[in-house]
């Protein structure tokens, strides 16, 4: 039996473009403490801090760690961070390695996690800032822009819920709480976690990434501190947002919703579909936008080019300057332009061509004036200075005398036009010229 060639082959020289680049990020980001009025939260700072601000946060079991290094590492991501500066926050006790919160501790409510973002600005010196979340890290965020509209410019919401809790969600993270403070981290609290973030039937999906986030569960999580943390976000109370409808007698729009652009975005195979569709309906239509992205539950992770595409479009449509897009699958690793990049790009040059249009459209009205203002002074004076000559012609302002005053040719007492070393134009006789200038009539100047 013949042997085929290709199955001799051996890979000798594999490698990644951008090793370790989960683990990374935590070399990459300076780690603070920042004291608050309900205890110490964790900060991680990544990048410049002289550029505008992003703030993210994280969603339940996670923490900025776990929720945001693959995707802040992903190429296109990590081109736009040349022109931001992120600050990853984390929920009290939610941190890699965190000691058990103390058993007097009380774990602030939702309102007041997002309170303690205040805390986070002011210590920065952050006037306005980019909100980034995911789950119930995008709850915490549209808290708190709501209550602080002028200190955030824009929010990018994944799977953000407005709501409070249902009875099935009450249910369920109720008993999970209760087990993760009595028996840890149990085979039911690691499937409600897995359902979660990846709805159902995830190996189906992506089996490695399955098992890394089951191995966080059982090995990266304090149980204790996310029960807390769980038993916060049950009892959050609805964010009482509202689209006002246009025309409403004594009601304003900006004054029960979200002022700030708002890009809410979901997994097609998320739980969490008609919680955001239920968001989208509670937003105003002019400044936000929902988005639904296919084949993806968790989008940070199955879907990282198509979050990251759009949240540099929606970047970009605020104003803020974001470089070009570097596809991980192009073959030479080159930049492409994006169809935004194209767009602007031909805007430009119509711009361009529309400047240059009006410029030739203005010299040639110059042109003109001045050519009409010549065949009038022509007139005048050769009617002045050659009065045999228009009145043999009858005052016929065709004759050949005038014709050749109008001209500049001939000689004796007949006009011509002549200029100076400047340019600029004269028009007479030797002993009778005239300026001519942009001003409405001509100036007689003496010989």
């Amino acid at each position: 039996m013949p042997v085929d060639p290709m199955d001799d082959i051996e890979l000798r020289s594999v490698q990644l473009q951008f090793p370790n680049a989960r683990g990374s990020i935590l070399e990459a980001c300076e780690q603070r403490r920042m004291p608050t009025d309900k205890g110490d939260i964790h900060v991680a700072i990544q990048g410049d801090t002289s550029k505008p601000a992003i703030v993210t946060y994280h969603d339940l079991g996670l923490n900025y760690a776990t929720s945001f290094a693959g995707f802040f590492n992903y190429p296109v991501m990590r081109g736009l961070l040349e022109n931001f500066c992120v600050y990853h926050v984390t929920a009290p006790g939610q941190e890699e390695g965190a000691p058990t919160l103390p058993e007097d501790y009380v774990y602030p409510t939702m309102d007041e996690l997002a309170a303690q973002l205040l805390f986070v600005l002011s210590h920065f010196g952050l006037k306005s800032v980019i909100g980034f979340g995911v789950g119930a890290g995008a709850n915490i965020l549209a808290r708190f822009a709501h209550a602080n509209p002028d200190k955030v410019g824009a929010l990018c919401l994944i799977n953000c819920v407005s709501t409070q809790s249902g009875w099935i969600e009450w249910g369920y993270q109720s008993f999970n709480a209760r087990f993760l403070r009595t028996k840890g981290m149990t085979q039911g609290v690691i499937d409600y976690l897995m359902w979660h973030h990846f709805g159902r039937n995830p190996e189906e999906r992506n089996h490695d990434l399955v098992q890394m986030y089951k191995q966080h569960f059982e090995r990266g999580v304090n149980p204790t501190n996310l029960a807390m943390f769980i038993n916060a976000y049950i009892h959050r109370n609805d964010l009482h947002l509202a689209r006002t409808p246009p025309g409403t007698p004594g009601a304003e729009t900006a004054a029960t919703t979200l002022k700030m652009p708002v890009i809410n975005i979901t997994g097609s195979l998320s739980p969490h579909v008609e919680d955001t569709v239920t968001f989208n309906g509670r937003l105003d239509p002019t400044n936000s936008s929902w988005m639904k992205i296919s084949d993806c539950a968790m989008v940070l992770e199955e879907q990282p080019a198509k979050l990251a595409e759009a949240f540099r479009l929606f970047l970009q449509g605020e104003g803020y300057a974001t470089p070009l897009s570097t596809p991980a699958s192009s073959p030479c690793g080159t930049k492409y332009h994006t169809y935004s990049s194209i767009f602007f790009a031909n805007f430009r040059e119509q711009q361009l061509q529309a400047a240059q249009e009006r410029e030739r459209e203005r010299q040639l009205q110059l042109s003109l004036r001045i050519g009409n203002r010549l065949r009038e002074t022509a007139i005048n004076c050769s009617g002045s200075g050659s009065s045999n000559s228009n009145n043999n012609a009858n005052n016929d302002p065709t004759s050949e005398d005038d014709l050749d005053a109008e001209n500049g040719n001939g000689n004796g007492n007949r006009a011509y036009v002549t200029t100076d070393t400047s340019g600029t134009l004269y028009f007479g006789t030797q002993s009778n010229k005239i300026r001519i200038t942009e001003n409405p009539l001509p100036e007689p100047i003496s010989s």
